[in-house]
């Protein structure tokens, strides 16, 4: 056995021991010699102190539905593109709920902006949606100027709704 052969078979043979040890290795349908917790509930023996273990075999597993609708509230997505209108949009992904903008000045104001809108929940909810504005070179805008957009935003997502009769 050449010495090239003699690694490969042992990083084979390490390899599948360290598979082998990610197994689930269970104690049987009877259950018989499983610890159990002071409730009386059975613990896992592959977890430490009843926590859940990931073997490597879950990173593999999708337990999403693929089928499953986009979690993004449309009303707060469209009043978002509504009242940042004057902005031009680059990237847009409804899957995650982010809109990015360009730089662009709004009506009647001297200053340009860009922005960066993340819809988080499917709720039409303050907390669903988080909103970034930038100056001219990233700098850094009021709080009250982020307020007033986020508080537009909302009120138009809230007119939408209303006119859709989905209240």
């Amino acid at each position: 056995m050449t010495p090239a052969s003699a690694a490969r078979l042992m990083i084979v043979t390490t390899l599948c021991a360290g598979l082998a040890a990610c197994g689930g290795g269970g104690g049987g349908a009877s259950g018989q010699g499983q610890a159990v917790g002071r409730d009386g509930v059975p613990i896992d023996r592959g977890s430490w102190q009843g926590q859940r273990t990931t073997r490597i075999q879950d990173l593999f597993i999708s337990r999403e539905n693929p089928n499953n609708t986009v979690g993004v509230n449309r009303y707060l997505w469209n009043a978002s593109l509504e009242v940042l209108n004057f902005l031009p949009v680059q990237a847009v992904d409804p899957f995650t709920g982010v809109i990015q903008t360009g730089y662009g000045t709004p009506p009647g104001g001297g200053r340009s902006y860009r922005a960066t809108i993340q819809i988080t929940d499917p709720a039409l909810d303050a907390r669903s949606l988080r909103l970034s504005l930038q100056g001219p070179g990233g700098g850094a805008v009021e709080p009250g100027t982020v307020r007033a957009v986020e508080d537009a935003i909302l009120t138009r997502a809230r007119q939408l709704r209303l006119r859709d009769g989905r209240l």
